[in-house]
């Protein structure tokens, strides 16, 4: 049984481990697909080893309604690089302007294992903490990696 604070969501991809690690680990790419539908992805840095920074900013747009606008940075340090197969990170995720209140603390660990010249993509999320503020934020996480796969799958065609 799951529990709320965390998730783990599979996918398949019709393309090899390379083509979908370089999607993870390129910022130029990761903008392209990052995040649920409706938003934007103005900023994003990548530091691809252990110890290395991963920073990334959602912004709401039109789709979003009254959200529009809002954006949503995430800071993280890379626990595990290993290229073409794992990439696991210690992140904090937070409102822009309502860091305190809207704070997530969370682990999240990617691997892609091969199959028959396609990657399945398994994504594990445990959010450790997160503000009174979040709460919409935790409980639309599956929501959340499931849109985002699917753009992932869409950038991949």
């Amino acid at each position: 049984m799951e529990n709320k604070n965390e998730l783990t969501i599979e996918r398949v991809y019709n393309a090899s481990p390379e083509i979908v690690w370089r999607a993870w680990t390129k910022p130029e790419i990761l903008k392209e697909w990052w995040g649920p539908n409706d938003v934007i992805i103005p900023e994003c840095e990548v530091d691809l080893r252990v110890g290395g920074k991963f920073y990334i900013v959602m912004e709401a747009g039109e789709g979003m309604g009254v959200y529009k606008g809002t954006r949503w940075p995430m800071m993280a340090e890379f626990t595990v690089v290993e290229p073409n197969s794992k990439l696991f990170y210690n992140a904090k995720a937070w409102t822009e302007g309502q860091q305190e209140e809207t704070m997530i603390d969370q682990t999240t660990e990617i691997t892609l294992t091969e199959e028959d010249g396609k990657t399945r993509v398994k994504v594990m999320a445990i959010i450790h903490k997160a503000g009174p503020g979040a709460q919409m934020a935790v409980e639309g996480m599956r929501g959340g990696f499931t849109e985002q796969l699917e753009k992932l799958s869409n950038f991949l065609a």
